[in-house]
Formats: structure tokens, C-alpha cells, sequence
């Protein structure tokens, strides 16, 4: 690592050009705002101010609207002759790489980014039973227990100095296959991701932030041959093959997780809906990028060949003390000595229920967790006025672990939606992926310090 490691991250904003943005923005409805408007990442158009957000310059003079970590909100565009393209059905395969120099008979580069013949062999089918069981058995201990969220009063918001940003990471020109590969690195290296999809965003972004504070030394995210490399070393590449079993197909699954809680209360499982989610799921990855991977695939045959993420093996260290920083929306977890050694990309906390502030303790840990919800005192769903005790799942609203804090009503828990975590918020606790709340569970004990920083 040491060859490719020891160059400094570029620190300039990325350029957003207007053919990105109108790329990525089919479908979507514009209004004009003026002479100029503000394009997102993801094409739209932005019709507000966020709070904490400021104006900086691109290469091209144009206005970048980021946030207080430097990551890009919006880009300043023309309004004249801004519209979006008609919608079309985005295709992957030969000819959508047909310019991509790493592209090859493997929808996503040529054959170093998928294990082949006797390189590496496929990936087993236990190969991250500790991050996501997909069997539907119980986990081993404190099966049926119940996230008990009580009243508690709203800390008061004080507005906190801001903190230094961090540089922006710029990548030059990455095919979809090379960011997965960084991704995939992340995600072995114990700093992850988030729900692996082939994306550059906020998450992927403060992984490579914490591999540098955990090593202590500087990644270039553009260097792909040292990553792959490095891959190679560490559990093999990052795309690999997976057989459907007769036990993944057969489940069992339900139809649909309803939203209304007292629907959820009369289900036995809050179980996966499908096997493509589930499988998703053990193999860190978003649902729709392992269907993107996979054309044409029905999941259900058993026998059927796949291409799934190789994901890392789990972290089995003893975490002495947790940070949730709830402006980076990341946890961190330290051992006795202090040194680093994972962290999370988390959804904490929102301005109705925020997360509270200071230091509390591990109270107790609960795999897969029932809920019980109570309208008095948790927040209004739907018209629900009663308590319900909600089954346990990976769809459940606490997903798959609830790791209870001393101080009552608040825990680190999963998530029924991994893909939205760091991009959404929470009602107060610490969200995140269950395979992520899966590690760290495994590795807490009770009275372990948790530090909320603001």
C-alpha cells in the first residue's frame, strides 16, 4: 500500500458539468428560478437554502454550493434551455462501455474486478454469516426482545462553532467497476461504506476520511491497480460469483411490509420480502445495483450463478468506547488505547426528535429485536392511538439489532432501508445498515462509552 498510499487527496470541487447533471436527471419535472438554478448530484433542482451551506467557485467560475464538510450540494446552471432529457431505460452491458478501457465480458470492467476460474473461486455461502444471517434463524441470544423507546424530553438546540471542512475528493473520470473496487476496499478495511452501489457520495467520501485516521496514512481514491492490488491480498477481488441455494429461494419471505404500524403488529416476521433483498443485503450491496449487476436474473431458481460484492469479513475487536458524530451523520468506534478500528456512516438524529448530547453508556444489546411503539410518547404514525408491539425482522423499524443506552428512549440500531442511511434522519437514536449494527453489537459489551458530538 505504502507505493500509492503516500499521495495527498486532491483537495478541489469536483466540476459538475451540465451534461452530468441533465444525464441524471430523467424523468424529473424543472421549474426555472430566475436566470440560474441550482443542480444537485442527482440532477434536480434545488428550490432552497440548506441551513449551514455556502457558496464556493468551480474551475469554470460557476458557484458550487456546499456544506459545512466541503461535499457538494448544487451547482450553479443557466435556467435558459435547462430540460431535462425524455426518460429512457439505462443499459449495462457491452454496448454502454464500449469507451471503457477496463470493460470486458463482465458488465462492470474487464476480468480484474470479478473473480474467475481458479484466481479466487466463488465466495461461500458463509462468507459474511456474521455481518447478516439470510437463514431467518434466531441470533443467538435475546431473541424476541424489544426496543423499548420511552418519553424523554428534547435536548434544547445550541448552536455549535463549525468545524474545519474537510478537502473534497475529486475522482478523475472512475468507471462505475472502479469505484466499486474502492468501495469494496472501504468496506474490508473496516471504514464502511454504507450500501455498496457503484457511487461516489457523501459515504464513500468519509470512509477514505477514516481509513487515513485509522492508518494514518493517505489514500488516492484514483489509483484503481494499487487498490485491486491490494484487494487481491486481502480476501481477493471485488466482484465474485454466488449459487442461489434451494434454502435462499425458499426463504421464507413476506409479500410486502406495509407502513401502517398496526398492519406491521399483526404480521408474525417482518422478514425480507424477496430473495434479490436478502442477498443484497448479506453481500453489502444496494438491492437495485445487485439487479443492475445481474440482468434478466430471476433469483428465485436455485442453482442460478450470480455476480455479487465480495465483502470484507467482520471486525471481532472490543470496542471500549463509541463516537456518534452527528454532524459528519458517522460512528466510530475505539479500542482500550484509543486507536480506531471501524466506522459507520449512520443517519442520527433530525430537528423534531434530535439526538441527545454527551456521554452516556451501553446499556444492554438485542439481537433482532422486536418494537414496541406507544403514541403517547414515541413520535405519530398514521392514525395509530395505541401501543403495538411490532415483530422482529430485517424490515422491522429497528432492523436487526437495538443496542440500548443508558440514557432511556435512545439506541444504536439497523435499518429496514440501507441504501438511505447517511442520507436521511432518524427519530432521536443512531441508525445504521444491519450488517454494520450486526459488527459493532458483536463487538460492545455493557457499559461501553458512547459519545454524541455535535
Amino acid at each position: 500500500m505504502n507505493r500509492f498510499l503516500k499521495s495527498a487527496l486532491s483537495g478541489t470541487v469536483i466540476v459538475l458539468t451540465m451534461s452530468a447533471a441533465m444525464d441524471n436527471a430523467s424523468a424529473q419535472q424543472y421549474r426555472r428560478q430566475g436566470s440560474v438554478v441550482f443542480v444537485t448530484p442527482n440532477g434536480e433542482i434545488l428550490d432552497y437554502m440548506p441551513q449551514g451551506s455556502g457558496y464556493t467557485r468551480d474551475r469554470s467560475g460557476n458557484r458550487v454550493l456546499v456544506d459545512g464538510y466541503g461535499n457538494i450540494i448544487a451547482t450553479e446552471a443557466r435556467a435558459r434551455g435547462y430540460y431535462p432529457p425524455p426518460p429512457s431505460r439505462q443499459v449495462y452491458g457491452r454496448d454502454a462501455y464500449n469507451n471503457d478501457p477496463y470493460y470486458s465480458e463482465d458488465p462492470y470492467g474487464d476480468t480484474r474486478y470479478s473473480e474467475r476460474g481458479a484466481v479466487t473461486g466463488s465466495i461461500p455461502r458463509d462468507a459474511s454469516i456474521d455481518r447478516q444471517p439470510l437463514d431467518n434463524q434466531p441470533y443467538p441470544e435475546n431473541e424476541g426482545d424489544y426496543a423499548s423507546i420511552e418519553p424523554d424530553q428534547q435536548q434544547p438546540q445550541v448552536t455549535q462553532p463549525t468545524r474545519p471542512a474537510e478537502p473534497v475528493i475529486t475522482l478523475k473520470n472512475k468507471s462505475k467497476s472502479e469505484i466499486v473496487a474502492l468501495q469494496v476496499f472501504l468496506d474490508r478495511a473496516g471504514t464502511s461504506p454504507g450500501a455498496i452501489d457503484g457511487r461516489m457520495g457523501a459515504n464513500v467520501t468519509k470512509a477514505i476520511y477514516a481509513y487515513e485516521q485509522m492508518t494514518g496514512e493517505k489514500l488516492d481514491p484514483n489509483n484503481t491497480d494499487a487498490i485491486l492490488e491490494q484487494l487481491r491480498m486481502s480476501g481477493g477481488l471485488p466482484v465474485g460469483t454466488y449459487t442461489i441455494t434451494p434454502a435462499d429461494a425458499a426463504g421464507p419471505y413476506v409479500a410486502e411490509i406495509p407502513e401502517d404500524y398496526a398492519v406491521k403488529a399483526q404480521m408474525t416476521s417482518l422478514s425480507f420480502t424477496s430473495t434479490s433483498e436478502a442477498l443484497a443485503e448479506r453481500f453489502h450491496m444496494d438491492e437495485a445495483f445487485l439487479k443492475e449487476l445481474n440482468p434478466g436474473v430471476d433469483f428465485t431458481v436455485p442453482g442460478t450463478i450470480i455476480k455479487v460484492i465480495n465483502p470484507g469479513e467482520p471486525k471481532t475487536s472490543s470496542v471500549a468506547r463509541i463516537v456518534a458524530d452527528k454532524a459528519k451523520k458517522q460512528v466510530f468506534a475505539y479500542d482500550a488505547s484509543g486507536n480506531l478500528i471501524s466506522a459507520y456512516p449512520a443517519s442520527i438524529g433530525s430537528n423534531d426528535t434530535p439526538s441527545p448530547s454527551g456521554t452516556m453508556k451501553v446499556d444492554r444489546v438485542a439481537f433482532n429485536p422486536g418494537y414496541t411503539y406507544n403514541p403517547k410518547i414515541n413520535f405519530q404514525q398514521g392514525a395509530n392511538d395505541k401501543v403495538l408491539n411490532i415483530p422482529p425482522g430485517p424490515n422491522g423499524p429497528v432492523g436487526t439489532i437495538w443496542i440500548a443506552l443508558s440514557k432511556p428512549t435512545y439506541g444504536i440500531h439497523g435499518t429496514p432501508d440501507p441504501s438511505k442511511i447517511g442520507r436521511t434522519q432518524s427519530h432521536g437514536c443512531v441508525r445504521l445498515t444491519n450488517w454494520d449494527a450486526t459488527e459493532l453489537a458483536k463487538m460492545v459489551k455493557p457499559g461501553v462509552v458512547v459519545e454524541f458530538l455535535d
